[in-house]
């Protein structure tokens, strides 16, 4: 490995964090392997990558572009004139910039971006997170070099030559959470015993987790356990009420989310694809709640994959009203199942993701 190389390197991932933040992390890895090589990311031009980029010092170029609906709207009529705007944007900005890797982490702008690198030859490298790919890299994967995954048995969807099992990028903080917990524990001002509970439901919310654990706060104080709960952006000034009900602390957003992982004892999340691998690394008893409401419904099968190996529980989301206090409960009162659950997860864990992957990005770099 030369840190004298200096390479142009487009990357591009975003739409939700679970694209942007994998980006940013081998952008990271990169920039810190070739510290004089130049970046640029491409954005969908209204979605958060367009704030979040910029705020890891990053140049970030937005193009017109956004998901099929599933429903017949005014959106679906302009997704052709979307789709050819950002070709010739993504045009535009290859020929400017004239990289030397493309690399696409997944969401709306990747399709584009990629789709005219790998026409202009330029060696293309996809980062998929979930267990279930999406269409967009499904369609580029049959040109890229290499397609990096955390699951077990994508060559049902790529070419089994071209995959690569890394993992997904996490969060560097949260790669040592065990020996945080007594810091936590003060940090969140929790009795050092007290069961602790964290619930998340991604950087936005999740509109059916918050009414949950609203409308169940008297059987989570019959546990006598302490609820940390993120509720997220669009759903703070509903709930900020409940803080410091019955033991409750309600956050909009939590930034250090290595203390909230170590203070924890059980977690109750979303499966969006970054959010698993976490946990796996993490390494705590997780309840997952999958967003029923994505593409492909691939949240229920990035959490049915750890499910199968008997390392997390899952509830659906329809099934929540009948089947949540007896799986909590039972939960909760199982130290045994916890053991369980903790000891298993933590088997799935890839914790050097982002370096394998980067590992991949460096051998097609020197092709």
């Amino acid at each position: 490995m030369s840190t004298t190389k200096t390479y142009k390197i487009i990357l591009s991932g975003g739409g939700t964090g679970g694209h942007i933040y994998p980006a940013i992390a081998i952008a990271n890895e990169l920039k810190r392997r070739y510290p004089n090589s130049k970046f640029l990311f491409v954005g969908a031009q209204d979605r958060m990558e367009m704030e979040k980029v910029p705020q890891a010092g990053y140049a970030i170029e937005g193009l017109w572009i956004s998901g099929l609906q599933r429903q017949l709207t005014l959106k679906n009529a302009m997704f052709p004139f979307k789709v050819l705007s950002s070709l010739f944007k993504a045009r535009k900005l290859i020929k400017a910039f004239q990289p030397d890797i493309a690399i696409g982490t997944g969401g709306f702008a990747s399709g584009p971006l990629l789709y005219v690198a790998a026409g202009k030859n330029i060696p293309t490298v996809l980062q998929e997170q979930n267990s279930y790919p999406g269409i967009t890299n499904k369609l580029l994967s049959k040109k890229a070099k290499k397609i990096c995954v955390a699951y077990e048995g994508l060559e049902r969807f790529f070419p089994k030559e071209k995959i690569r099992i890394t993992g997904n990028p996490v969060r560097q903080d949260v790669l040592n959470v065990a020996g945080k917990r007594s810091e936590a524990r003060a940090h969140f001002k929790i009795e050092a015993e007290r069961l602790t509970v964290l619930v998340l439901g991604g950087s936005l919310g999740a509109k059916r987790i918050n009414a949950l654990i609203a409308q169940k706060l008297d059987v989570l104080a019959q546990q006598n356990v302490t609820v940390i709960w993120q509720c997220g952006k669009l759903y703070y000034e509903q709930y900020k009420t409940y803080d410091n009900a019955k033991n409750v602390q309600v956050y909009q957003f939590i930034n250090q989310m290595d203390m909230a992982y170590a203070a924890a004892d059980i977690v109750i999340s979303r499966a969006g694809a970054s959010s698993v691998s976490e946990l796996c690394i993490v390494g705590k008893p997780v309840i997952f709640i999958p967003s029923p409401n994505v593409a492909e419904d691939h949240q229920t099968k990035n959490a049915q994959a750890i499910v199968n190996k008997e390392a997390a529980l899952l509830i659906k989301e329809n099934a929540l009203d009948t089947d949540f206090e007896a799986v909590f409960s039972k939960l909760v009162a199982s130290k045994t199942q916890q053991d369980i659950l903790s000891a298993n997860i933590k088997t799935l864990a890839l914790a050097n993701a982002t370096k394998d992957i980067v590992d991949e990005i460096e051998a097609v770099l020197e092709q």
